[in-house]
């Protein structure tokens, strides 16, 4: 079953259309991640499925209108901003006491269990704690909550690596249990490429590609391409070309990888490289990668 399913999906400020007739089904139980450079539509798309603004199209999360129905919809539905949103003032007993006494699918006894993996302290207020923190303490309270859809939107921005990776350890064992789906926004695309099963990438209001990470894997190929074979390699007809370290680097979609090797040492690419092939096009790829 689908969790999230466009169809026309259009938003335009003014004279600035945001989205631009956006189709797009999100299955359940998937841990998809929304890729695309800045003013993409990204924000209003995530702003759409959580029922924050209008739009022209159909759009249903959870099988639900988010527009008109967000009051039932949040309650299966939870959300993690770029920006923390908790009041400085309140103690982080304070916060659990809050959540709890506002959404009906809390768990506390989880909530607590999470904190205890970290240094927080529960007599501690917001403000005493470092951005790491707050991330941690909001990750545990939305965790505690038994919600279908969890959207993020850049949660780990400005982070340093190391809370990076504990927040996404966290998510993928802590939360993530195969019946949850997941959406999340990054600009850190290598650091969530190991958790995603599918991948968007949305461009000027339009989305470019969507597929699974089986059918990424499958799909696209990158050839560190010898002296000798580049002008073989370029008859094949790759999506983009560059050079790493003095090497050619090609890549490829749907040519057979074997024959590929005649030209040099293949791989997978990496979605932020595919990423960059995408963008870095003059015309619209979507029916074509959607083919």
């Amino acid at each position: 079953m689908a969790c999230i399913r466009a169809s026309g999906l259009r938003k335009a400020f003014g004279g600035t259309v945001a989205l631009d007739g956006v189709d797009l089904t999100i299955g359940e139980g998937r841990i998809v991640g929304l890729i695309g450079p800045n003013g993409a539509g990204k924000s209003t798309l995530l702003n759409a499925i959580l029922g924050l603004t209008s739009y022209e199209g159909t759009l249903e999360v959870l099988g639900r209108d988010p527009w008109r129905e967000r009051d039932s919809l949040m309650r299966d539905v939870c959300f993690i901003a770029d920006v923390a949103v908790l009041p400085r003032w309140m103690r982080v007993s304070q916060a659990i006491d809050y959540v709890a006494g506002v959404h009906p699918r809390f768990d506390r006894a989880k909530a607590d269990a999470f904190i205890a993996k970290t240094t927080i302290k529960r007599k501690s207020r917001v403000k005493e704690l470092s951005k790491g923190m707050v991330t941690q303490l909001h990750l545990a309270l939305v965790m505690a909550i038994d919600a279908q859809l969890l959207v993020l939107d850049e949660p780990t921005l400005g982070l340093d690596i190391l809370f990076r990776k504990q927040f996404y350890d966290a998510l993928l064992n802590d939360y993530f249990n195969g019946g949850r789906t997941i959406v999340v926004t990054t600009h850190q695309v290598e650091e969530v490429e190991h958790v995603l099963t599918d991948v968007v990438f949305i461009d000027r209001g339009r989305i470019a590609l969507s597929c699974s990470m089986e059918d990424f894997e499958s799909r696209y190929t990158e050839v560190e391409v010898l002296p000798s074979q580049i002008v073989s390699a370029r008859v094949f007809g790759p999506l983009n070309e560059r050079t790493s370290f003095g090497r050619t680097v090609m890549l490829f979609e749907g040519s057979d990888r074997a024959q590929l090797t005649a030209f040099g040492e293949t791989r997978t690419p990496s979605i932020a490289d595919l990423f960059v092939a995408v963008m870095g096009r003059e015309t619209p790829v979507a029916e074509r990668l959607a083919a």
